[in-house]
């Protein structure tokens, strides 16, 4: 593997973990020229194509990319980190592929990401539940929000509006 900084051919493998519900594998490697370190990924190569089926019944092909530019965008300027956010799109790869071969629905995908997302962070979800549902006025924003409020494990996150 070339290093990305000195691009000599000549580096080690410190550590290797699986990804991606076990379809990546990420190695930590260390150049032994410059000493530097680096990541590389191995994902199996066109091996299957899982198509999305948008609400109107065209077909994309699947791209893990889009969920998580979707989180993060929900997610700016809250505490939640990088590494939740790839955890919340594992586990949506992991409910996809657990329920769908060949393809799958944009719905099921965006409700996934929603109960995922749900858990790690309110405020994050409203943002991405406002987004995806397409709320059409102010009511059904204030019901979603009563929604988050009154469920039971609300109380850490309604913590954060009461705290002055």
């Amino acid at each position: 593997m070339l290093c990305p900084f000195c691009k000599e051919d000549n580096d080690k493998v410190v550590d290797s973990r699986s990804s991606e519900a076990g379809r990546v594998i990420r190695r930590r490697r260390q150049c032994l020229e410059c000493k530097r370190r680096f990541t590389t990924y191995e994902r199996i190569g066109g091996v299957f194509k899982l198509y999305v089926i948008k609400k109107d019944d065209n077909r994309v092909p699947y791209d893990r990319e889009k969920i998580i530019s979707g989180l993060q965008k929900s997610c700016y300027k809250r505490p939640v980190s990088a590494e939740q956010i790839q955890q919340i799109a594992d586990k949506v790869e992991e409910d996809i592929f657990r329920n769908y071969d060949k393809e799958a629905p944009a719905s099921f995908i965006g409700q996934r990401v929603m109960e995922h997302l749900r858990t790690v962070d309110k405020v994050a979800y409203i943002r991405f539940a406002s987004v995806y549902r397409e709320f059409k006025d102010a009511d059904e924003f204030i019901d979603e929000v009563q929604r988050i409020i009154t469920d039971p494990d609300s109380k850490e996150q309604l913590r954060l509006f009461t705290e002055s």
